[in-house]
């Protein structure tokens, strides 16, 4: 199909079964604030949804990508950190030489092979980040200030790496924020479309990115942030990359007109997929979706986090469990040292993942929602969640705790006598029966080290 310029033929475009099949995908922040590697331990993004204190969170904010911005709140507390680190004449522009010898030793294909290794579909790059750094040398350079770019191609180097393994690559862009361009301070909320550059030489600026990255690298996701400059042609470049990349996907953050109720940036542009973050929905949703989150607090390295800020390896798993029961995807993030290396605690977190898929990723990758994503059971008196997938004629029913008994009730399940049920991971059917308001099933010995157990019924 070839795609018009226009909204209905863009619109058009229908979400590849690979995106769908993915599940799973790693995210990367990593830049020039990955070299200060700080911010303030202040809650996860969830938290400000439910205070709404918007003030609050920007002045201590817990993203370190977003360093350079609280760097310059008069009073805070990554500006008393960097004052006392680096000095009170120190500049974040400093920190260009910093990044650019530590990557020198930096090895793309561990990289790759780490995502392969815990199952992982695709992966995303920030490419460039609000403070305008870009990580590949581009034919449009930054107009303010020389050499502000990795001297290696980094997205060139990981893009090819990434396929090495099989994986389905896509790029990340800050369309919304640049704050060499426009240097307005994000102080709440309502401070992001004064954010937005809006001139002319921003507009040709991040429009010839957007398309080098398709040309040059053949992304196959274009994830945009925050926003996009009003005098933008969107349905052009959305045309010309689909017409382009045939099975490439476009994210919602390409905002142009904003709509600021409850703290929500919406729009109204053509999109593939939603992308809440740290945060997923009570039911399925029928457009695609995509939950993105760090392992941490924090999208960008930040030294003080430890096991206290980072998620538990159980609770990560049921989260990627219900996400991908309401038609989600989970983008998880890793921000890396300045010199390319993963922290162990986050590494951590990737292969118990990935441990857990080796066994039970016949429910997940490739399937699609049930007829509703959740459910529940009994065991001798213990109340356990479900969730549900299907693929094949098949429904897999994943159990969100382990049960306390060997007989476990799940409520409101029609069963046919001729189904078989199988435990993912034990190699013989299971026996079970009807009962009134669901199916008793006699479970096998489980392992005590799972969170979540699958059951497949054919």
């Amino acid at each position: 199909m070839h795609f018009q310029p226009t909204f209905e033929s863009v619109s058009s475009h229908v979400v590849p079964d690979w995106f769908h099949d993915a599940k799973l995908g790693i995210f990367v922040h990593w830049g020039l604030y990955s070299v200060p590697g700080w911010a303030p331990l202040a809650g996860e993004l969830s938290d400000v949804f439910e205070s709404g204190d918007w003030a609050t969170w920007f002045a201590n904010n817990p993203y370190a990508e977003w360093y350079y911005n609280s760097l310059r709140i008069d009073g805070s507390a990554t500006q008393r950190y960097q004052h006392a680190t680096y000095g009170a004449d120190s500049s974040y522009f400093d920190f260009v030489s910093h990044f650019n010898q530590a990557v020198a030793g930096w090895d793309p294909a561990e990289w790759a092979v780490l995502f392969r290794s815990v199952r992982a579909q695709y992966v995303v790059l920030t490419t460039k980040h609000h403070d305008g750094f870009l990580l590949w040398p581009s034919r449009h350079p930054n107009p303010f200030i020389e050499e502000y770019h990795a001297r290696r191609d980094l997205v060139g180097e990981l893009t090819q790496a990434v396929r090495a393994q099989g994986m389905e690559m896509g790029l990340y862009y800050s369309g919304g924020l640049d704050w060499t361009f426009n240097p307005h301070v994000i102080q709440d909320i309502a401070d992001i479309p004064a954010g937005v550059p809006q001139t002319p030489e921003y507009v040709d600026y991040a429009n010839a990115h957007w398309r080098e990255l398709i040309e040059r690298y053949q992304t196959a996701i274009l994830w945009n942030d925050i926003a996009y400059p009003a005098g933008t042609n969107l349905n052009q470049l959305f045309a010309d990359f689909y017409n382009t990349i045939p099975h490439g996907v476009v994210n919602n953050r390409f905002t142009q007109r904003f709509s600021l109720a409850e703290g929500n940036i919406t729009s109204d542009n053509h999109c593939d997929f939603d992308t809440p973050e740290y945060a997923s929905f009570a039911e399925i949703r029928d457009k695609k979706w995509e939950s993105c989150r760090g392992v941490g607090a924090s999208f960008g390295y930040n030294r003080q986090e430890g096991p206290d800020q980072y998620i538990q390896e159980d609770d990560l798993i049921r989260s990627f469990v219900d996400i991908v029961s309401k038609n989600g995807n989970l983008l998880l993030n890793v921000g890396p040292m300045a010199d390319g290396t993963i922290p162990d605690l986050q590494r951590e977190r990737l292969r118990a993942l990935g441990d857990w898929l080796a066994v039970n990723g016949e429910g997940i990758f490739g399937s699609r929602p049930w007829a509703r994503a959740e459910g529940a059971a009994h065991s001798d008196g213990q109340s356990v969640g479900v969730r549900y997938t299907q693929k094949d004629g098949k429904i897999y029913a994943f159990l969100m705790d382990a049960p306390s008994h060997a007989e476990i009730v799940i409520d409101d399940f029609p069963i046919r006598d001729a189904a078989q049920i199988h435990l993912l991971g034990s190699p013989d059917p299971l026996k079970f029966s009807a009962v009134e308001g669901g199916v008793l099933v006699n479970l096998p010995a489980l392992y005590s080290g799972s969170p979540v157990h699958t059951l497949c019924i054919d």
